[in-house]
């Protein structure tokens, strides 16, 4: 079945906990969902596709209250931050409220720096300026049912907790994320530019297809999400 036909024949997804408590639901994407899998000139993919990195900043379109949430109504990095000039990433999704910005390798360094415990890859698109109760979702397409790990590459100034919702309904709990801030860096905005990747932040089961992702900002807020990476770890049939 080709991909376009999924949206009419959605499938059903099981969630299970893995981390601490086992939970256990039956899960279908809402059927009056208005959102659809973003796409511009430059990404022409569809859904996200699962085993593989869920790219934030890939969110689903359809804006504020069906796609994503945020907490005010700028988008604090393209046309902030990073000024429209015309170019891709200065300009991406300029016109939504969700904070989108990219890592730069300058001198003096910035996403490049020292204190970086995983160097980020250049010019990598991001989801920042992150609030708690702001949440963004995906419409992803699962090719293999199983069980995945997740992962996480994200800075984190004071540390927090987020979570997962897979088709609305909570699969993950609070998840706490550590801080990335290092007291030895004496540049205070660059507390915000600590890069770090950790492999398993949650565990969780998927059935084949078209589902959605909601990746929720619970507490603390001040973090930057660049991808989320679902690695198989058993495949079931």
């Amino acid at each position: 079945m080709k991909l376009k036909h999924f949206f009419h024949a959605l499938s059903a997804g099981i969630i299970i906990l893995v981390l601490g408590t086992s939970v256990s639901c039956q899960l279908k994407i809402p059927s009056n969902y208005k959102g659809r899998p973003f796409g511009d000139s430059h990404y022409h993919e569809g859904a996200q596709t699962i085993p593989g990195k869920l790219q934030c900043e890939y969110y689903d379109l359809g804006g504020e209250g069906i796609a994503f949430h945020d907490s005010d109504t700028i988008n604090s990095g393209s046309g902030g931050l990073n000024p429209a000039d015309g170019t891709y990433l200065n300009e991406f999704r300029i016109n939504e409220a969700v904070d989108i910005s990219y890592t730069k390798f300058r001198d003096p360094a910035v996403d490049n720096n020292p204190y970086n415990l995983v160097e980020p890859l250049k010019d990598q698109l991001y989801i920042g300026w992150t609030s708690p109760e702001e949440w963004t979702k995906y419409t992803v397409h699962v090719t293999k049912p199983g069980i995945y790990q997740l992962g996480i590459m994200y800075t984190s100034n004071q540390g927090g907790k987020i979570s997962f919702d897979v088709n609305d309904k909570d699969a993950t709990g609070p998840i706490s994320i550590p801080t990335t801030y290092v007291a030895g860096d004496t540049v205070a905005w660059r507390q915000w530019h600590h890069w770090n990747y950790i492999d398993n932040i949650a565990q969780i089961e998927l059935k084949k297809g078209l589902q959605t992702i909601t990746i929720h900002t619970l507490e603390n807020g001040q973090m930057n999400y660049d991808f989320i990476d679902f690695k198989s770890l058993q495949f079931s049939h």
